[in-house]
Order: C-alpha cells, then sequence, then structure tokens
C-alpha cells in the first residue's frame, strides 16, 4: 500500500456528496483534499479545515481524482474538465443523460489517459457478483424470464429539493433514470442489451415533467423476455426485486439479496457478511456505505495498477442507453 493516501476532490456539494464523504472516511489509503461548491458554502459535513472552491479550475492542492456528485445531466462537464486538468475520474451514477455527452466523457479521458468509472455499486453486492458469474458460465441453465421490479416512493420534499428533480434537462427524466439506474445496470451487466424494447410510462402522483411510474417490457436476442418496472408513485415504498426463472427453476433477490432459491442441481450461493445494501424504497439518504467503499477501493486500485476499474464506462454507459430505448419506445 502506498504511503501517500489517494486524494479525490469531490464535486458538488449535494446528498450524494454526504455519502461519499461519509464512505471515505471509512478507507485508510484515501482522503479528500478539497470540495467544489458552486455557492461557494462548506455544508455541514465538511470538515472546518476542508478547503472549497468554486469551480474545479480553481482547486490549488495536490489531487488525484475527482468524484462527480453534481446532477445528472452535468457530469460530462466535470469529467471534460478533470481530464483536461489530467485527473481521474469516478461519476456518481448515471454517467450522463445523453449518448452525446457520454461519448463525449470518454473521448476526452481517453484523449488525456485518465480512468473513467461510474459508481454502480450494486455490482459491488456479493450476491449480484455470485449471479453474474453463474450466469457466465451457464450454470442456471436456459433463462427465458427476467422481472425487475423497482417501486419506490418519493414525496414532494425530495421533488422540491431542486428545481431540475424529475425534469429531463438535468435528471434526464424521472423513476427510471433516477430511481432504477442501478438496476438498469444489473440487466445490462447480467443479460446485455435487449434486442427489442417497448414501455409505458405515466406521471401520475406527482407534478413533474417525467414519469413517476413505468414499465419496459424488454426481448433480448437469446429470446428471454424481460420486465422493467420503475415507480415513485408506490406507496409506502417496497424493497426492489429481481425474478429469474430458468429450465432448471426459479430464483428471487429482494435489495440483491437471495431469498428464494429452487434451481435444481445448482446450491444456492452462501452470503459473505457484513455487507450491506442502500434499500432506497422510500429515502435517497443512504445510511450503509459499504458499496461505496468498495468502488473506491476498487477504483483506487485501477489508478493505482493502471488496470480497469469494475464498472469503466464502457459498460457504465449501458444504463444510459437501456433507459434512453424506454424512453424513446413508450406508447402512447
Amino acid at each position: 500500500m502506498s504511503a501517500q493516501p489517494f486524494r479525490f476532490v469531490v464535486l458538488g456539494s449535494g446528498n450524494i456528496s454526504r455519502t461519499y464523504f461519509k464512505a471515505l472516511a471509512g478507507l485508510e489509503n484515501a482522503a479528500v483534499a478539497g470540495l467544489v461548491s458552486r455557492s461557494g458554502k462548506r455544508p455541514d459535513f465538511a470538515s472546518p479545515g476542508l478547503p472549497v472552491f468554486e469551480s474545479l479550475t480553481s482547486v490549488n492542492v495536490p489531487f488525484d481524482a475527482v468524484i462527480l456528485c453534481t446532477p445528472n445531466g452535468l457530469h460530462h462537464q466535470g469529467a471534460i474538465e478533470a481530464a483536461r486538468l489530467g485527473k481521474h475520474v469516478l461519476t456518481e451514477k448515471v454517467l450522463d443523460i445523453s449518448r452525446e455527452h457520454m461519448d463525449a466523457m470518454e473521448e476526452a479521458c481517453a484523449k488525456a489517459g485518465v480512468r473513467l468509472a461510474v459508481s454502480f455499486q450494486r455490482r459491488m453486492s456479493p450476491d449480484n457478483a455470485a449471479l453474474k458469474r453463474l450466469l457466465e458460465t451457464g450454470a442456471l441453465g436456459r433463462v427465458f424470464a427476467a422481472d425487475m421490479r423497482v417501486k419506490f416512493h418519493r414525496d414532494m420534499n425530495y421533488y422540491g429539493s431542486g428545481e431540475y428533480r424529475g425534469g429531463y434537462g438535468i435528471d434526464g427524466g424521472g423513476a427510471f433514470i433516477q430511481q432504477a439506474a442501478h438496476n438498469a445496470d444489473l440487466l445490462c451487466w447480467f443479460f446485455g442489451m435487449p434486442r427489442t424494447v417497448v414501455s409505458m410510462l405515466g406521471t401520475f402522483t406527482h407534478p413533474i415533467e417525467a414519469e413517476d411510474h413505468g414499465v419496459a417490457l424488454l426481448r433480448y436476442p437469446d429470446g428471454m423476455i424481460g420486465t422493467f418496472t420503475a415507480s415513485t408513485s408506490t406507496k409506502p415504498g417496497f424493497p426492489t426485486e429481481l425474478e429469474i426463472h430458468s429450465d432448471k427453476g426459479s430464483l428471487l433477490m429482494r435489495n440483491d439479496e437471495f431469498v428464494t432459491w429452487t434451481m435444481e442441481g445448482v446450491d444456492q450461493p452462501e452470503r459473505a457478511p457484513g455487507f450491506e445494501v442502500h434499500s432506497g424504497s422510500n429515502t435517497a439518504a443512504v445510511a450503509d456505505t459499504a458499496g461505496h467503499e468498495a468502488i473506491l477501493r476498487d477504483f483506487i486500485e485501477a489508478v493505482r495498477t493502471n488496470r480497469e476499474p469494475a464498472v469503466p464506462a464502457a459498460s457504465g454507459r449501458l444504463a444510459t442507453e437501456l433507459i434512453l430505448r424506454i424512453y424513446e419506445s413508450n406508447l402512447p
């Protein structure tokens, strides 16, 4: 382990920044070198001695990488600016909200020779990792159905916390791209991109521009049929569920943990202790940062050993691509 801590500058001072500050405090080989806040104000989670800057270009302390905690549609700005400074980039989900912005981010970071990764920390869950291995080896047989359900609830205090929330311009959309982005990433990680996407989206319980409830039907190249539900209207909010059916049986995951397993001839993987996954069913506040800590450890090691991070941009962008296809296929 290097004697010098890996130094991050956090770009953005909203609620998700609090999560990264907490996660970094749990790592021995990492430190926050500075915070960029457009208002120039120091949030309550930043120590009194931490330098606060109004822009990334005004940072005058040494640092190695940037963590992007700005709204979805601003990620490309921070990534391109960091790349120009020769700094590595870890962005909060999603990579960005448009194909053009994601292309620009990848191009800038590749040109600068810096790493660009996405914080899709649910991939670090032990049960999700075990499921990925079983799918890759074909141990589960022919999977013919996968149903992802993200039935959350958000009140108007959430949507009122930022003018951009629930809109297309900055958030990039509603429940799918904001609340269900991690689940879109898991679907892409497990099964790849669907061949056909058909969706029905609506706005039912919030005065917002984008969807607060919707369902997508997915047909994959191998014939598998998937369904993907995303909502912020389903009171009181429920844990995410993924149900998979194959010719060997069925399994149900709830909040990224196996709860039902009937796969013939395949033992249910044993769960590693000490890893909790943020539910998100009725609040955006993250109580347990184990997933973020795992992503940060991996990112630091990837930079220091010059390898690909766990969720490189090329893989992480697929979640946005899937969600864009869901938005583009919305039936009237």
